[in-house]
């Protein structure tokens, strides 16, 4: 009895040893990084050492001074260029519009036959902008005018199943090359004509823009009360178009020193007015009549 009970006092010794715990599968990182060899750094503080000792090295300073010089050239390269090409200060004068106006220009548009008054005004030779001369070329208005009828375009192509992409893009590329080749026109015929005024690009390119007015009508009235609608829009908006850039180009573009000199001249003048006005109606059709139909 006496042998079992030490044997069975000596294996409850070897049962009571605990067995080894095994190796945890992942590291404990709730107290940060490890700081053991080949770890992370426990904290910033190696990080912002690195940081301060690259911004203290001399040559890290010299490297960012001339890359800084190198960015502030370009700068300014670009916008010497810019300038070279487009004057801010000019482009800045055909924006320079508000709400009254938007709507009145597009009232004159639509109706200009009873507007009396077409001379642009001036106040110390400088002309004012067009916020305060209703007679003063903007391009606020073909630049949204364009936009409406891209969207417009897609719009109806939309609702004729012929939507696409490529189809919306060529009849806004069109649009432009359009007018892009009017402007061109008009400068050559200006070049020819020898005409002395202060007709610049901006100029040509605000009074082409205003095309786009009529296309949105045309288009609209178009979907709206199907082809006689259309060309009844056409017609209107067409004969508007001519009458305003008649006016308009001979009055407040052209000047009245130009019109003072010999009769040849004048006629050419004539013939370039009358001329680009006539031009509108086929543009405009051109542009117009595949998206009503």
């Amino acid at each position: 009895m006496a042998y079992h009970s030490g044997y069975g006092a000596h294996g409850s010794k070897h049962r009571a040893r605990a067995a080894p715990d095994p190796p945890p599968l992942f590291d404990d990182t709730s107290g940060g990084y490890s700081s053991q060899p080949g770890g992370y750094p426990a904290s910033g503080a190696d990080v912002v050492f690195s940081v301060n000792h690259l911004l203290g090295d001399p040559m890290a300073n010299v490297t960012m001074a001339y890359g800084s010089s190198i960015a502030s050239h370009g700068k300014d390269m670009v916008h010497k260029e810019l300038h070279r090409f487009v004057s801010v200060s000019k482009l800045k004068y055909f924006f320079a519009v508000d709400t009254a106006y938007v709507a009145k220009k597009l009232g004159l548009l639509v109706f200009p036959y009873t507007h009396q008054n077409w001379e642009v005004q001036y106040s110390r030779d400088v002309p004012l902008p067009p916020r305060q001369d209703l007679n003063a070329p903007d391009l606020y208005i073909p630049t949204m005018a364009f936009i409406t009828y891209v969207l417009l375009a897609g719009m109806a192509l939309g609702i004729q199943k012929r939507f696409s992409p490529e189809v919306l893009g060529l009849c806004a590329s069109t649009a432009l090359v359009w007018v892009v080749m009017e402007v061109l026109a008009l400068l050559l015929g200006l070049y020819l004509a020898t005409v002395r005024s202060d007709l610049s690009t901006f100029h040509l390119l605000a009074y082409s823009g205003y095309k786009y007015v009529g296309m949105i009508l045309s288009v609209l009235t178009g979907l709206l009360f199907g082809s006689d609608g259309y060309y009844v829009a056409l017609a209107w908006t067409s004969s508007a178009l001519m009458y305003f850039i008649v006016r308009s180009l001979r009055t407040a573009a052209l000047g009245p020193d130009s019109m003072g000199g010999p009769v040849p001249r004048q006629r050419l003048q004539l013939y370039l007015t009358l001329g680009a006005a006539a031009f509108q109606p086929l543009i405009i059709y051109w542009l117009t009549f595949h998206l009503v139909w």
